[in-house]
């Protein structure tokens, strides 16, 4: 029999190629990934994984009607941190919404998040949060045959990039933050469960109640679990809390960052509606998600922590 074709909107990057991963892995669907550039590397990577790489650009939404003709399924993750796409993330999320349902696609699944703005009345705005929430009422209303919606964590791999351990002004390793870090707050997790939770939602179809929302989610965290974790792995790291006004003056985009943590401890990550959403995601993929204690093994050793 011929599978059905999934297309992945985002399948070079991190979130989209987990899904391009277990999509693969489950040898249920042929997969199809979107990409500015189908001549490059990392398109070429994927071909020889028996991916059709086809182009397309959410910056230029009737691009991507080819790409999702003749698909069953569609994944769309749209890149707030692009510069192209951050300030018109709903936009193009819109847009690609509706080309994905005038070609026909029957199971579409948004990654989104909670509406920072709304949560917290407007004190905070966390576009890269708010944009992506207020493209889910373009997801409903253009009334696939199914829809889901999943709630990506905050991911383990920012102690590997953004969020890696840096020297203190005290003269230690590890974070300074304007939150107190006692609170158990961040709902955290490895971004490849996001793509296995994609995954089985397309493979239970009619199983999965239409609408959906499966956030996925490894455990809650204060700053303090993630520093005591390390410790008790051999590492040598610490946490302080700094004013807000102090943090904002860290690096470039330091206040959108410092937002979203002010956003975690009033809301937590995933919002008022955490458990529900939360329980839905683990129905869905019983074998679990991994903790920050076993990913922390794994992949922060303390002599790849110490830099």
């Amino acid at each position: 029999m011929t599978k059905q074709i999934i297309t992945v909107v985002g399948g070079t990057g991190a979130q989209g190629g987990g899904v391009v991963d277990a999509l693969l892995a489950s040898g249920q669907f042929a997969v199809r990934v979107v990409s500015r550039n189908p001549a490059s590397k990392a398109a070429d990577t994927l071909e020889k994984r028996g991916v059709r790489v086809v182009k397309g650009d959410l910056l230029e939404p009737t691009s991507l009607r080819a790409a999702f003709q003749g698909a069953h399924g569609a994944f769309l993750v749209t890149n707030f941190w692009d510069p192209t796409q951050m300030p018109k993330e709903t936009e193009i999320g819109n847009a690609a919404v509706k080309e994905a349902r005038a070609a026909g696609v029957q199971h579409f699944i948004w990654s989104t998040l909670p509406d920072a703005e709304k949560l917290t009345g407007g004190r905070l705005k966390l576009p890269h949060f708010t944009g992506k929430a207020r493209v889910d009422a373009a997801v409903e209303a253009a009334n696939f045959p199914r829809h889901a919606f999943v709630q990506a964590p905050f991911y383990f791999q920012n102690f590997l990039g953004l969020l890696a351990p840096q020297r203190l002004p005290n003269g230690g390793r590890g974070w300074a933050v304007p939150m107190d870090p006692a609170a158990r707050v961040i709902h955290a997790g490895d971004v490849s469960d996001v793509g296995r939770t994609v995954a089985a939602a397309f493979a239970a179809g009619e199983k999965l109640p239409n609408g959906s929302y499966l956030a996925v989610c490894g455990g809650v965290y204060s700053w303090h679990d993630f520093v005591s974790t390390l410790n008790a792995q051999g590492d040598d790291v610490q946490v302080q809390q700094v004013p807000a006004d102090v943090y904002d003056t860290f690096f470039p985009g330091a206040p959108e960052v410092r937002e979203t943590f002010q956003y975690f401890e009033q809301c937590t990550y995933f919002g008022p509606e955490r458990e529900s959403r939360i329980a839905a995601a683990k129905v869905l993929y019983p074998a679990g998600f991994i903790g920050f204690s076993d990913w922390a093994e794994r992949n922060l050793a303390p002599a790849d922590a110490k830099t």
